[in-house]
């Protein structure tokens, strides 16, 4: 066995076994959680060696299909000199979708929403999107270049 494998062997042996729900959304809450932590990971590999930094936000969800308490969702914020964008989750259940960030542009007291996430969209569990404001097509993947896509707007000019 190499050391490779007895670390995540032994990383996955210090991980709680899986966690039981009383709930669907109990469970959902936890993807989207787990989902959205996974995604800044791979934003962080994608962004290294750039001068992009990224933080971890907090932002608090009322879900009326699940009940009127809410419940702790962390975002996303990449900062570059004088401008930001924010992955803000929105909602946890829409029309075929389950999890949904929206990407804004932040700037000098402007912010404007660019796209929409989506962590579960009908059939597809990946990642996918689509600008923010259009509600027809199928969103597609989200991968490298569509993050790219995604952040241009983060430099200016």
């Amino acid at each position: 066995m190499t050391a490779k494998a007895r670390f995540l062997k032994k990383l996955l042996d210090q991980q709680p076994r899986s966690a039981s729900f009383n709930t669907r959304a109990e469970a959902d809450i936890a993807a989207f959680r787990q989902r959205i932590g996974q995604l800044q990971e791979t934003m962080e590999t994608w962004l290294a060696g750039t001068e992009i930094r990224t933080e971890t936000t907090n932002t608090s969800l009322v879900e009326l299909l699940v009940s009127s308490s809410a419940f702790s969702v962390p975002g996303i914020a990449l900062h570059y000199p004088q401008r930001s964008i924010r992955f803000t989750p929105i909602f946890l259940y829409g029309q075929g979708v389950t999890g949904c960030i929206e990407a804004s542009l932040c700037t000098a007291g402007d912010i404007r929403p660019l796209y929409r996430l989506f962590m579960r969209s009908g059939m597809q569990d990946d990642w996918t999107w689509r600008p923010a404001g259009t509600l027809s097509g199928k969103p597609a993947r989200f991968d490298e270049d569509a993050f790219f896509t995604l952040i241009a707007s983060l430099l200016p000019g």
